[in-house]
């Protein structure tokens, strides 16, 4: 299989895979909405929100947005990155104090951990820096795990909140912080964005924009095999890179220099593409 994708990046052009699954920040699709998003997430950042919330459904690029997030910030900001949150009270200020890199006493309960995170905090608003804390996966969180980076947030310097949490998850993250009984940490939310599936267009220009990343002629793939990946996936960019993937290797099989839509229908009648529906079926 590896000798096959290499064949075809020489088939096509092509210095590396454009649609490979893993997120990368160069690959970046900016989509009006991925526009609007990083300037929510940028805003938060500079108006110093207590609390930022990204959701979008799986797939959608939030993680790839959110590298590229982290990237472009500069020494004065002092990160800390969950990258995988799990439910729990203990564990999450935990995995707090492993993201920035502090030490925690043998034995320590929930009460030490928040005295050491507070102490950091303190240290590092004393050398000029801001703190960003970054979850990903944040719809994992339990309410007792929310209340607790609440009350971080709540750490403050005088006047200066010490803190800033940004929070990225599923859809869910957004209806689970608007219950009852998470009035108090919603009302720190301060920015917030939800990152939409792609329409027809969009799809076409992010097929387009990560085929010229990776060296490749943007036209490689018709407007019509661009529009059946789009029904195909619903817009969601993780299926898209899935299935175009497999309909360049279909189409450097078949000697193609081009990918069209019977190609991509092709992938769809083999079965081979777990996607969300084969809208030729029918």
């Amino acid at each position: 299989m590896a000798q096959a994708l290499n064949y075809y990046l020489d088939h096509f052009g092509l210095r590396e895979r454009p649609f490979a699954l893993a997120p990368d920040p160069e690959f970046l699709f900016w989509s009006p909405e991925h526009r609007g998003a990083y300037a929510m997430l940028d805003y938060g950042l500079g108006t110093r929100a207590p609390i930022t919330l990204l959701t979008g459904e799986i797939g959608a690029g939030k993680t790839t947005l959110l590298h590229h997030f982290i990237d472009t910030l500069d020494d004065g900001v002092t990160i800390g990155l969950i990258s995988n949150a799990r439910p729990g009270v203990n564990d999450v200020l935990r995995r707090v104090c492993a993201a920035l890199g502090l030490e925690v006493p043998q034995g320590a309960d929930s009460a030490d951990l928040f005295a050491v995170i507070q102490t950091f905090l303190l240290e590092e608003h004393r050398k000029g820096n801001r703190v960003l804390l970054v979850i990903d996966e944040a719809q994992n969180l339990n309410r007792d795990a929310l209340e607790d980076l609440r009350m971080l947030t709540n750490i403050n310097a005088g006047r200066d909140e010490v803190l800033q949490l940004l929070l990225v998850g599923q859809p869910e993250l957004r209806a689970m912080v608007r219950r009852p009984d998470l009035i108090q940490f919603a009302q720190r939310v301060a920015a917030s964005y939800h990152l939409p599936r792609l329409d027809a267009g969009a799809t076409g220009g992010y097929i387009a924009s990560r085929i010229r990343q990776a060296g490749g002629n943007p036209n490689i793939f018709s407007r019509q095999a661009a529009e059946l990946v789009h029904q195909a996936t619903e817009g969601v960019p993780r299926l898209i890179n899935q299935l175009c993937d497999l309909a360049l290797t279909y189409a450097f099989a078949e000697g193609a220099t081009m990918v069209k839509r019977d190609t991509v229908a092709s992938v769809l009648r083999d079965g081979v593409f777990f996607g969300v529906s084969d809208p030729t079926e029918g």
